[in-house]
């Protein structure tokens, strides 16, 4: 009888911590990458350290490598009116989809070490607007092919973080000059 219950309550707590586990947000069903290269800016971010010095004008910029990477170089407007760059690279995780990509801006003698996730969770299907995720939640970015995103596309970004478990106030708006 003890080992039933022990057992019993062994699987009881098991499934306890599943249902506390949050699901991970859901990446799009496929992303174009030769659509998706090219110029982004920023719209919208969650605070983050990486990119505390950045006062406006943040961009990111992709293009494809020979050997199917993505080059990644990120700019934006410190306080002192200077740009700050940071290049790095994007790898595709999930080959199926071309959603779930990792980055790095860390690089020894041309290894690169911390790779950080990167998934494409919201993607306009002309590509004017992109919403990016991490499966933490720790990260999140709404993109646009344009300075401002107009209104009906700027809610339809939010709506796909919220239905994805983001809190849409964790959100600042970023500065486009």
């Amino acid at each position: 009888m003890k080992i039933l219950i022990l057992s019993l309550t062994f699987i009881i707590s098991i499934n306890t911590m599943a249902q506390k586990e949050p699901d991970q947000p859901v990446t799009v069903a496929h992303v174009d990458l030769q659509k998706y290269i090219g110029l982004w800016f920023e719209i919208a971010r969650i605070p983050n350290s990486f990119q505390k010095k950045c006062m406006g004008s943040t961009t990111a910029y992709y293009s494809l490598n020979s050997d199917g990477t993505i080059k990644v170089v990120n700019s934006c407007t410190k306080e002192n009116a200077e740009r700050s760059t940071a290049d790095g690279i994007a790898r595709v995780v999930d080959t199926i989809t071309n959603s779930k990509l990792e980055v790095s801006f860390v690089s020894i003698f041309g290894i690169h070490l911390f790779w950080g996730d990167y998934w494409i969770i919201g993607l306009d299907e002309d590509y004017s607007y992109a919403v990016i995720g991490t499966p933490n939640r720790k990260y999140g970015w709404i993109l646009s092919r344009t300075k401002k995103l107009p209104d009906e596309k700027l809610t339809a970004a939010y709506n796909i973080l919220k239905k994805n478990g983001y809190n849409p106030e964790d959100f600042i708006s970023s500065y486009q000059e």
